[in-house]
């Protein structure tokens, strides 16, 4: 259905291809998984099925690419409408209409389908993607992940032969992603739809995968053939696989049920590890009683649900060990190994290689995110210095509240998005927020640095009233790093950027491009931000809000786009801030972050608060918000394989 005959692409000002030598074919009726890490050009492969790549790119394709027989050389986007339909990283970017049903309907009006058909496509997908309910509500007003299945929901109803989507998970909830996932199946099972699909959160797509396609590195040639074949290789792989390298499981799990199936054993190691640290488990990683022990601490200062919002002494075993990474658990070289040492007093000095140091107090800035730039620089520190350095507050007894929202409520037009939340965070604290999509998370968020008001209830952020206080102030507090990483970027390089960050945070010349360079190395300072892939703009956007060290940092969706080995670079990163007093709270769908980083869960369905309490706690309970390794080993409660890991270690060295 789909071949690449040595496909070569060259963007205009590039020093080499970005996919270079590509020849494979992808049979009709199969879905393939494109892998491989950011940046290796999964998303320019894709864009020449489509023809997108290089008609509407630019840049020079050589070689062939034919779709169902026709040469998207010689067929332009429009000219293979018909035949391919195609959900970028952006959803944003795919939408021509106001409201879902129109939306759902456009594609069929372009290629003129009678309206009885377009009514029945359009009742089908609404009921298979579960957006009756939104049919007709503006699709401005919807969330990041809504807004993800009325894209996806676009391309379905013209019933193309061929569907390439980029990263169609990403924005999804847990269960609207394996919603998504079942019906593209259906489609290669019952239609026999051909998809070619790129994603990062592999644990969610690879055991629906009748192929995976690597792109190893940059320029490399692709390597094609069955899913525990190509992991056995491959240098981005789920926890599942991870896990099984550990166990030296041979062939590989791709699937929860597969390892469980596998894991007696291991278990039983780790009941026996479990029982040699059942002495000092409060200072150890360790499954079972971990979270048991941080809650009876507690209760005899807290008595009620609402008091357990408030605490921070929480224990969080991402704490205890090392980062999970994309790379061979064996590898001493492993770039997230010395990210977390046991003892928080070393853990300043850990961070001094991936964090720059804290500039001068930030200047006033003219937005919620980031102000415009002035035409002249401010005064800034000397030189970096290899210090992290903590917050500028009074160390109190008890850690203060960076954010506290009391009984907050918020009506936006004819929906109610939060209903009476009570939520405190203080300093030094990471919070991850999670539900499904459309429950609040964005919203509050938003709330939390004045860009909504609330309808009832306060919220105070570092004292002040986030929608009464003036954006320049508000900066000094509080930086919101949000979906759509092109609210905060708008100079044409990197370099630009990064400068323009400098000058806003008061910070020394050359600190934001640090953080880039230690959150996307490789990325060169004339690169323009649109050349980026959606993972990299994001990170870009991250550096440019970490550059000013905000004592509150709020993150929507971080890990969107980012592979396994970005992912821990950040972990790292965001793991330093929270050491040296920042307070950390991120909206996220991914499961596997959540239990890496966070010290509380706080789940939201409907605007309300469902469940607050530590990582253990919450997620092991939940069969929707488990990460992988929790879900192989329960009813033991271990949740990333690095605490496996170190659990093993420390068995070996008895």
């Amino acid at each position: 259905m789909i071949r690449f005959e040595n496909v070569s692409v060259t963007y205009d000002g590039a020093a080499g291809p970005t996919v270079r030598d590509v020849d494979l074919t992808v049979p009709e009726g199969e879905l393939v998984l494109l892998a491989g890490p950011s940046g290796v050009g999964k998303s320019t492969l894709l864009g020449t099925v489509s023809g997108l790549v290089p008609h509407f790119t630019g840049g020079t394709l050589r070689g062939r690419v034919t779709v169902a027989g026709r040469d998207t050389r010689t067929h332009k986007p429009r000219e293979l409408a018909d035949v391919v339909g195609t959900v970028g990283q952006d959803p944003l970017s795919h939408f021509v209409t106001d409201t879902v049903e129109e939306e759902l309907a456009y594609g069929m009006e372009s290629l003129g389908l009678p309206p009885a058909v377009m009514r029945r496509r359009v009742e089908e997908t609404l009921d298979l993607l579960g957006l009756a309910a939104l049919r007709d509500r503006p699709i401005a007003t919807l969330s990041g992940g809504q807004q993800q299945r009325v894209a996806i929901g676009s391309v379905l109803t013209p019933h193309p032969r061929v569907l390439v989507l980029d990263e169609p998970t990403s924005a999804l909830d847990p269960a609207a992603a394996e919603e998504v996932l079942a019906v593209l199946l259906r489609l290669v099972h019952d239609l026999g739809t051909t998809v070619l699909l790129a994603e990062h959160r592999l644990e969610r797509v690879l055991q629906y995968a009748d192929q995976v396609a690597l792109l190893p590195s940059p320029g490399a040639a692709p390597l094609l053939g069955a899913p525990a074949d190509i992991m056995a290789v491959s240098p981005v792989f789920p926890p599942v696989v991870s896990l099984g390298r550990l166990a030296g499981w041979s062939p590989l799990p791709l699937t929860v049920r597969d390892a469980r199936r596998r894991a007696a054993d291991l278990r039983e190691r780790l009941t026996e590890a479990d029982h040699a640290d059942s002495g000092d488990r409060a200072d150890h990683t360790g499954p079972g009683d971990r979270a048991d022990h941080a809650d009876h601490a507690d209760r005899a200062d807290h008595t009620g649900p609402t008091d357990r919002r408030d605490r921070t002494d929480h224990t969080n075993p991402a704490d205890r060990a090392d980062p999970e990474t994309s790379v061979d658990p064996e590898d001493p070289a492993d770039p997230a190994d010395h990210a977390n040492p046991k003892d928080p007093a070393d853990r300043a000095d850990d961070v001094d290689r991936s964090l720059p140091p804290a500039p001068a107090p930030p200047r006033p800035r003219f937005s919620p995110f980031r102000r415009r730039p002035r035409p002249s620089a401010p005064s800034a520190p000397s030189a970096l210095t290899t210090a992290v350095a903590p917050v500028a507050t009074a160390a109190p007894t008890t850690p203060v509240a960076a954010v506290e929202a009391r009984a907050l409520s918020v009506r936006r037009a004819r929906v109610q998005a939060l209903r009476e939340v009570d939520l405190t965070v203080r300093a030094g604290e990471t919070v991850a927020l999670m539900g499904r999509n459309g429950a609040g998370k964005s919203t509050l968020l938003n709330t939390f640095v004045g860009l909504v008001e609330p309808s009832a209830g306060t919220v105070r952020v570092g004292g002040l009233v986030p929608h009464r206080t003036p954006p320049r102030e508000l900066v000094r507090r509080a930086g919101l790093v949000p979906q759509e990483p092109r609210d905060l970027l708008y100079a044409d390089t990197v370099a630009a950027e990064c400068a323009a960050a400098d000058r806003d945070a008061g910070a020394a010349p050359g600190t934001c491009r640090a953080l880039v360079s230690d959150l996307l190395p490789g990325i060169t300072d004339d690169t323009h931000p649109r050349d980026l892939s959606e993972g990299q703009r994001l990170t870009l956007a991250l550096a440019v809000v970490l550059t000013a060290r905000p004592p509150l940092l709020l993150l929507d969706e971080p890990t969107r786009g980012l592979d396994y080995a970005a992912k821990a670079r950040l972990v790292a990163v965001l793991r330093g801030l929270a050491a040296a007093g920042h307070a950390i709270v991120l909206a996220t769908h991914d499961v596997e972050l959540a239990a890496e980083l966070a010290h509380r869960v706080v789940l939201l369905a409907e605007g309300e608060v469902i469940a607050d309490g530590p990582t253990a706690e919450v997620v092991v309970s939940s069969p929707s918000f488990a990460p992988q390794v929790t879900k192989i080993l329960a009813p033991q409660k271990w949740l990333t394989v690095a605490q496996v890991r170190e659990a093993l270690r420390r068995e070996a060295l008895r």
